[in-house]
């Protein structure tokens, strides 16, 4: 049961992560996804079979330390945006403040839950779920940070270098797959303590 709330928690936050995207595009002029559907919190307008169900089972399953998948990216077409440099960094940037804003929200209730004692009246199972909630959504915000194509962190970062930097981004999109994988399999667990930083400090508790 725990696990189907996992994975529950995770498809919902990485919907809410892909609608941002498209709604600040829709900010900046750009109206692909709503034409195409998609600016809805609807979970089957935006599953990805193995990135949202596969995926996420299997690390759950797995006891990963590091919860995280990915929904069909919501459209965007960076020649429309009224501004296509800083429209593409806040398109890229929305995904995640969505994130951090979902895990500041329910970290801090959970928080003040315990400072004023409404932890006495609260399930346990309560709790896990705010926990999970806040674990989650900063763990996508975090991950999708890291500037690897075609994670947000790789959008934001090469709409910010100077095109001089034309080589470096040609080569990290060129390997993207094998660059992501390897960061996967040997880097991930690097993001963990940061992971647990940002948890104690929205929620004041202890993992």
């Amino acid at each position: 049961m725990d696990n189907i709330f996992f994975i529950a928690i995770l498809i919902m936050s990485v919907v809410i992560h892909e609608v941002s995207h498209g709604f600040v595009a829709l900010w900046f002029d750009d109206r692909t996804a709503l034409y195409a559907g998609r600016l809805t919190l609807n979970p089957l307008k935006h599953l990805d079979i193995f990135g949202s169900i596969i995926l996420p089972l299997f690390l759950v399953l797995t006891h990963s330390p590091f919860l995280f998948g990915w929904a069909k990216p919501v459209p965007y077409n960076p020649e429309n945006l009224s501004n296509k440099k800083w429209g593409t960094v806040a398109v890229a940037s929305a995904g995640v403040l969505a994130n951090l804003l979902v895990a500041t929200f329910f970290g801090l209730i959970l928080r003040f839950s315990f400072y004023f004692s409404f932890v006495d009246i609260l399930s346990v199972k309560f709790i896990s779920i705010l926990s999970s909630i806040v674990f989650i959504n900063l763990g996508l915000a975090i991950f999708n940070l890291v500037p690897i194509p075609p994670l947000d962190g790789s959008k934001i970062l090469f709409s910010l270098l100077p095109s001089s930097f034309y080589k470096v981004i040609s080569f990290f999109e060129q390997y993207a797959l094998v660059l992501i994988l390897f960061f996967i399999v040997f880097l991930v667990d690097y993001l963990y303590p940061i992971l647990i930083y940002l948890f104690q400090l929205i929620t004041g508790l202890a993992i």
